[in-house]
C-alpha cells in the first residue's frame, strides 16, 4: 500500500518540437530580412537602360549611393549631404581600401550632380565606382 499523500515528481526531458517551431520561426526572419537588406534601391530612381547591361548580384556590405532626378544623394535610405557623404566614404575607404560604390543615378538627373558624388568619392579616396543602368524594355 501506498501512503504518500504527494505524488511522485516526474521529470520532464528536453521538449524538442517546441525549440524546432521557433527555430524555423527564426529562420524564416533572416531569409526575409536578409533579402531586403540585399535591395538598396530607392524606388523613385530610375536608372537609364543600357542594351549591354547585365544584373549583378547584390552583396552584402555593398554600397549602393542613389541619386533622385532632384539631386538629393540618398544612402542607406536616408538623404545624406555632400559632408555627411565624404566623411561615411572616408571612414569606410579607411576600414575597407578596395570597397566598391555603386552610383544609381536616376534618367532625369543633372549630369552635375553625378560629377559631385564622383568628386566625393574621389576625395575619400574610393576608386573603385561603379554605375549602375537597367535592362532595356521589351
Amino acid at each position: 500500500m501506498n501512503f504518500r499523500n504527494q505524488a511522485e515528481p516526474r521529470v520532464l526531458g528536453f521538449m524538442i518540437a517546441p525549440m524546432v517551431d521557433i527555430l524555423l520561426v527564426i529562420l524564416c526572419f533572416f531569409i526575409v530580412t536578409w533579402n531586403f537588406a540585399l535591395a538598396e534601391n530607392e524606388l523613385d530612381v530610375r536608372v537609364p537602360s543600357a542594351t549591354q547591361a547585365n544584373q549583378p548580384q547584390p552583396y552584402v556590405g555593398q554600397v549602393v549611393i542613389n541619386v533622385k532626378s532632384d539631386g538629393t544623394v540618398i544612402v542607406n535610405h536616408q538623404p545624406k549631404s555632400s559632408a555627411e557623404l565624404l566623411d561615411q566614404l572616408k571612414k569606410l575607404s579607411q576600414l575597407y581600401p578596395d570597397q566598391a560604390v555603386i552610383v544609381r543615378g536616376d534618367e532625369a538627373v543633372d549630369y552635375k550632380h553625378i560629377v559631385e558624388v564622383l568628386d566625393i568619392c574621389r576625395q575619400a579616396d574610393i576608386w573603385n565606382v561603379a554605375f549602375a543602368t537597367g535592362k532595356p524594355e521589351q
